[in-house]
């Protein structure tokens, strides 16, 4: 689909998002109006506005989200900024989902909010950290970027979606907009002021004010005879998205595997090789920040060009695809396993089970893999009908079966893990710790730090159980059982 290969806008990005990226609160959350059922963004606009007002700029209104515009306004800007910058780098799903929710909300800004915008620098962050270029672009440009306190991350993000000509333009027209000077020169050279671009460059390096790198990576993108003489750096530990895109300018693109997540958004510009996309595809959409449906469109773009790898899974998700287009339901014993096992090695198994689930819950499933689409869907928007599946559950099962429904039963814990989970569900109140949150105003404190506790598995799960119950609490009852369905089968992972 040529459609892949093309970055989406935000507005994009937050329709074709499942469950497994944005969630939502189904019930009204204390006192505030119920949620409702599609996602309503206004169009994106860029008008500058003050910092306060930009701390409270979101994607996702109120009536969305299911929180209320409080959700932030007794918090100090300190503390949520310190909490934004230690997230989880790849969380599980439910839990991924979530802080997106928290980053994306539309809500009151916190109560110092002051000209620098902390709080939202601090979300764009955030986003950035997981690889969610293109709604962290739309905040920002939410907020209005032609602000010295916001125009650098708008840049940066802009770059990476290779869309810098409007952040070129407004930097050209208001230099002040940047300290950089290379992203100045960068600009000028590329709207074709190349004198401006020299002086600029000679006197920017006649006082040191260009580091090694940008010196020589400019250098070489404003005079490419120099390519010949003189070598390109070496990558700094520290990159930075304009010295990405110089990199390439001057021909020798970085590789983005090693790279930082955000530089993955990169490769999906339409300019990098089809096996490039894919892995970057596969790398953003454990995190969410790549739908689930424009995974599936690279999969099935065109014939793998060989074997092994990348192209074993091509191959795996085009034959599945294949076979229940076909509604072949006997090729699905070969099919199905295939497929299911290379989501698993890439631990995309949320991400797999939102693409086949619906399509699998259609067809009359062979008894010799009925356990395996009943674990695909328990991971599914559709893990309440799971249970339909099995006649005669195992104990484990069962377990799964009554999680699913918001009620597994304590005196059938086989484990910790399910004893602090059932614990969690039968609690009628949040963690105390969280509660004296929710009591002081800091409701969305509350929720991330119950999010967190949940995220970090094992070495959380004494806190397991309040953070479950303080989930539920507030509302946000889909997420407590995602997650606990998560924690339960996605570490059987081989």
């Amino acid at each position: 689909m040529a459609a892949a290969q093309q970055p989406l806008s935000a507005i994009d990005w937050l329709d074709q998002a499942s469950t497994a990226a944005v969630t939502t609160i189904p019930r009204t959350p204390l006192g505030e109006p119920p949620a409702s059922d599609g996602v309503d963004v206004p169009p994106v606009t860029v008008t500058a506005l003050d910092a306060p007002r930009a701390d409270a700029v979101g994607l996702l209104p109120s009536t969305t989200t299911g929180l209320p515009a409080t959700l932030w306004d007794k918090s100090a800007a300190n503390d949520l900024t310190r909490a934004f910058a230690h997230l989880e780098a790849e969380p599980i799903p439910a839990i991924q989902a979530l802080y997106y929710t928290l980053l994306l909300a539309e809500a009151n800004a916190p109560l110092d909010a002051g000209s620098d915008a902390k709080f939202l620098r601090a979300r764009l962050d955030a986003l950035t950290e997981f690889g969610a270029i293109e709604p962290a672009q739309a905040l920002s440009e939410r907020a209005g970027p032609m602000t010295e306190v916001l125009f650098d991350q708008w840049f940066a993000l802009s770059l990476l979606l290779g869309q810098e000509d409007a952040a070129c333009t407004a930097l050209t027209r208001k230099p002040h907009l940047s300290s950089d000077l290379s992203a100045r020169i960068f600009c000028a050279a590329r709207g074709g002021d190349w004198n401006t671009a020299a002086l600029t460059y000679h006197s920017a390096t006649a006082i040191n004010a260009l580091s090694e790198t940008d010196a020589t990576l400019l250098a070489l993108y404003l005079d490419p005879a120099l390519i010949d003489e003189t070598d390109a750096p070496e990558p700094p530990p520290d990159l930075t998205a304009l010295q990405f895109r110089l990199f390439e300018a001057i021909g020798t693109a970085l590789p983005t595997h090693n790279l930082p997540r955000a530089f993955a958004m990169a490769d999906l510009r339409g300019t990098s090789g089809w096996k490039a996309e894919i892995e970057a595809a596969e790398r953003l959409a454990r995190t969410g920040a790549v739908p689930a449906a424009r995974l599936l469109g690279l999969y099935t773009e065109r014939r793998p060009a060989a074997s092994g790898g990348v192209w074993d899974r091509v191959a795996a998700v085009q034959a599945l695809d294949r076979t229940l287009s076909e509604g072949a339901t006997e090729a699905l014993t070969e099919a199905l396993p295939t497929a299911w096992r290379a989501a698993r090695e890439e631990h995309l198994e949320v991400v797999f089970a939102e693409l086949f689930a619906e399509r699998l819950a259609a067809l009359d499933i062979p008894v010799s893999i009925r356990s395996q689409v009943f674990e695909i869907m328990l991971l599914s928007s559709q893990y309440e009908q799971a249970a339909a599946l099995l006649a005669t559950p195992t104990p484990d099962q069962t377990f799964l079966i009554e999680t699913a429904r918001g009620s597994p039963p304590a005196d059938t814990a086989l484990s910790a893990l399910q004893g602090a989970i059932a614990a969690g569900f039968a609690s009628e109140a949040p963690a105390p710790d969280h509660q004296a949150l929710i009591d002081a105003g800091r409701l969305g404190e509350a929720i991330l730090a119950a999010a967190r506790q949940i995220s970090h598995g094992d070495a959380a799960r004494d806190a397991l159980t309040g953070a479950l119950a303080t989930l539920r609490a507030v509302g946000l009852e889909d997420t407590a059982r995602r997650a606990a369905l998560q924690l339960l089968l996605l570490e059987r992972r081989g």
